[in-house]
């Protein structure tokens, strides 16, 4: 099974043409609740099922829209199923349960509810995004790398099994790969960072609700 991919790029100017033209293709199938044309995409293109619009302010993606919409609940199992995370926030810091309970689409919620594998305090996983987020700040500064990208966000990794997303960054030729893990029981992040242009630019970070360590470097 492949690893999940962060998609946090925003900006319409790193994608080609016809990449570009996929997702905002996509996105308007979703947004007008186009259903057979988000599947038939979506089924060449299951990479997609956690977009956003490049360049677009709300964050939602096709599971949001369908929340917002009311889709048929045949739909929705599809989506999941294709790997709609449903942890997943918004720019207005809602999943798509509370949009479909906004929305007053009862029906849904059974099915928008996150099913978690594993469980971690809310406060401490913010915590660990935070930090998380600084080393990736700091790693681009090294390659005087200034992106515009939607950072990992931690909470889908609770629905995962295993627990393992990857998150390229545009001009760094690489990226960074990371995964939850404990220690003395304590949740932590191991994160792994690397261009694959510069020899021995790899780095191991364990980061805690308490800040980052550096674990090992010079590799790849």
């Amino acid at each position: 099974m492949s690893v999940p991919t962060w998609d946090g790029v925003t900006t319409s100017s790193a994608f080609q043409e016809a990449e570009l033209s996929t997702r905002n293709i996509l996105a308007d199938a979703a947004k007008i609740y186009d259903w057979e044309r988000v599947l038939t995409i979506l089924g060449k293109r299951q990479d997609l099922v956690n977009a956003t619009r490049p360049h677009g302010q709300s964050h939602y993606t096709v599971l949001h829209q369908a929340a917002h919409g009311g889709a048929p609940a045949e739909v929705v199992q599809q989506l999941i199923a294709i790997g709609a995370w449903r942890t997943l926030r918004t720019s207005q810091a809602e999943r798509a349960v509370d949009i479909a309970l906004r929305q007053g689409h009862m029906e849904l919620l059974p099915l928008l509810t996150p099913v978690l594998a594993r469980e971690i305090v809310p406060t401490i996983l913010q915590a660990i995004q935070d930090h998380f987020h600084a080393v990736i700040w700091a790693r681009l500064a090294e390659r005087n790398l200034a992106v515009d990208m939607r950072l990992p966000e931690l909470e889908p990794l609770l629905e995962l099994e295993r627990p393992t997303m990857w998150f390229p960054v545009p001009g760094m030729y690489g990226g960074f790969s990371y995964e939850l893990s404990a220690v003395a029981g304590s949740p932590a992040l191991i994160s792994e960072s690397w261009s694959r242009v510069v020899g021995g630019s790899g780095q191991r970070h364990l980061v805690s609700p308490h800040g980052s360590v550096l674990l090992d470097e010079g590799f790849v």
